[in-house]
């Protein structure tokens, strides 16, 4: 295909799919709205998960887990931003998609940690969400890895 041909294919392609689409039965627009949001309704994440609620997510973050005696404000402070351990991750301000993602991973196996793993074996779609959403909408301490805060 030449140069000088390629806009002269490319608006014959154009002309061609709305003309085949146009034969095509009307689509049911109400239908399709009610389904989305339906879709929209039962998952709002990537993760394929409820309405985060940020209220719920912080009560429930101060929790103790009958798994290990310990909530996760415990071991992570209360932003998420005081870990009581270097080795143990920030939370405060991180996406709340991963924090769920992470969560359902050491609840489902994906992910392995002792403490973790036990202590997100019980929750539910929704508390995750929830601790997801209250995570991720607080404060957050996390640097790049120049050093830089990632809010900078």
């Amino acid at each position: 295909m030449t140069d000088r041909t390629r806009p002269l294919r490319l608006a014959l392609a154009c002309v061609l799919a709305a003309g085949l689409s146009a034969c095509g039965p009307e689509p049911d627009h109400d239908a399709a709205a009610g389904e989305a949001d339906a879709h929209a309704e039962q998952q709002s994440s990537s993760a394929g998960l409820p309405e985060g609620r940020i209220a719920a997510g912080e009560q429930l973050a101060t929790t103790k887990g009958a798994a290990t005696g310990q909530s996760c404000i415990d071991c992570h402070g209360v932003d998420g931003n005081a870990p009581i351990d270097p080795s143990y991750p920030k939370l405060g301000g991180q996406y709340a998609d991963y924090l769920a993602h992470a969560l359902q991973g050491y609840r489902n196996g994906d992910r392995e940690n002792a403490l973790m793993s036990s202590q997100a074996s019980a929750l539910s779609d929704q508390q995750i969400a929830d601790l997801a959403a209250y995570f991720g909408s607080r404060p957050t301490e996390l640097t790049n890895l120049a050093g830089v805060h990632d809010a900078d």
